[in-house]
């Protein structure tokens, strides 16, 4: 199963830049979408149904926020799910957080973590979020479930994470409560998917639309697809897709068995 996962910054925006036709050469079979800033009335039947390459037609399902033009997160599948949710926590499905596609055992999750923003300001709803989304994995693995956590986490781990972590100590997505959760996270069973398979420096997933950052490689990787330790050794490849345009993130891939 390939499955991809993009913070698109607005799928409307987007569409305008050619999404419908990567989602469709894509060949995908679960693709995961955060900041969709849409419901889906608002959006074309092109985006609600696409139709892959080989004239099947991808399921959608969309979790919006309240507020109008913000958040979101949606599923794009060519397999049906045996069931979608969200997370079931108001103050969350109500800016659209989370979309959880289940096949089988194996829960598919899109994921958008709040941003804490300037001088934390809203760090603690951010941490409330994470401990929550700990707590819904965890229940999921404990329900016999294997997890890929897709989504903008909006936090740089390590260091190794951004271009210039010692200036962005005190800047949202690399407070440390926010690393200090990361670890929690990758302590607790889960796995770095990506960091699993490659070491390097220098590979991120969100640049500043300012200062020509992503020409430059100026850049932070804030979005992860991690899972459950035990299911590690059936994910047989994590990428950074950063050759696709179209948003001020681009899209990561991780294939499982």
């Amino acid at each position: 199963m390939k499955i991809i996962s993009w913070n698109v910054n607005g799928i409307r925006a987007v569409e305008k830049k050619g999404f419908v036709d990567w989602v469709t050469a894509s060949d995908a079979d679960v693709i995961c979408i955060q900041e969709t800033k849409a419901k889906p009335e608002q959006l074309s039947e092109e985006l609600k149904n696409p139709v892959s390459a080989d004239g099947r037609v991808y399921y959608t399902y969309f979790s919006s926020a309240v507020k109008p033009g913000y958040s979101g997160t949606a599923v794009y599948t060519r397999i049906k799910p045996d069931s979608v949710e969200t997370m079931g926590i108001s103050e969350f499905d109500d800016e659209g957080r989370v979309t959880i596609a289940k096949f089988g055992k194996l829960a598919v999750i899109s994921a958008y973590f709040p941003n804490s923003q300037d001088a934390g300001a809203r760090l603690d709803y951010k941490l409330a979020f994470c401990n929550a989304m700990l707590e819904k994995c965890g229940q999921l693995v404990k329900d016999g479930f294997n997890i890929v956590l897709c989504g903008d986490y909006n936090i740089a781990h390590k260091p190794i994470d951004l271009a210039n972590p010692k200036s962005n100590e005190h800047n949202a997505g690399y407070l440390p409560e926010e690393r200090a959760w990361m670890d929690t996270f990758t302590s607790s069973g889960y796995a770095d998917t990506f960091r699993h398979f490659c070491k390097e420096e220098k590979k991120y997933t969100w640049w500043s639309y300012r200062f020509h950052a992503r020409e430059k490689n100026i850049g932070w990787r804030i979005d992860y697809q991690c899972v459950n330790e035990s299911f590690l050794p059936a994910v047989k490849s994590s990428v950074i897709l950063d050759s696709v345009t179209g948003s001020d993130h681009c899209p990561i891939q991780v294939e499982v068995e």
